[in-house]
């Protein structure tokens, strides 16, 4: 496997610290893993991960944000005496499950419905942030030098 060395565009780009170590970061991730998921784009500033969970209750289940990284962790309760299988190929382990979230996205809900565990997020630019118009004003030289003109034959 080859890899990629992201070091000049540690150099050329001030204050972008965050998206090349997102993009290091992202290559050195490998796909797959447990539990799979989704993660859908429903409209401009609304995503939805979908994680499959079958087996895990709400309670087995927790969701964290804390600044830009959401983490999902699932740990069953284990019974004692679930039973003696010959053969178990349905997953029965913890995981967790880490996802980079951009400036401004919030998580909105989360629900566990039919094994599947969706988490709804939004993204919420403050009004500061937003692109604005700028009104162009016509120049105002003109009044103030008939103004002016007004003065001296006074």
């Amino acid at each position: 496997m080859s890899t990629l060395d992201f070091s000049p565009l540690f150099r050329s780009m001030i204050g972008f610290d965050r998206l090349a170590n997102a993009l290091e970061t992202a290559y050195r991730t490998e796909s797959g893993g447990y539990p799979p998921y989704n993660v859908e784009l429903i409209d401009d500033n609304r995503y939805r991960i979908t994680l499959a969970v079958a087996g895990f209750t709400e309670a087995d289940l927790s969701i964290e944000a804390k600044e830009n990284l959401l983490t999902v962790t699932g740990q069953r309760q284990v019974a004692e005496s679930e039973g003696n299988f010959l053969y178990r190929g349905i997953a029965n382990r913890a995981f967790e499950r880490r996802f980079q979230l951009a400036d401004y996205v919030k998580v909105e809900e989360a629900h566990l419905e039919n094994g599947l565990l969706h988490i709804d997020l939004v993204r919420e630019v403050p009004e500061a942030m937003k692109p604005r118009r700028i009104e162009i004003r016509a120049a105002a030289a003109a009044p103030a030098i008939e103004h002016a003109a007004v003065k001296a034959a006074a």
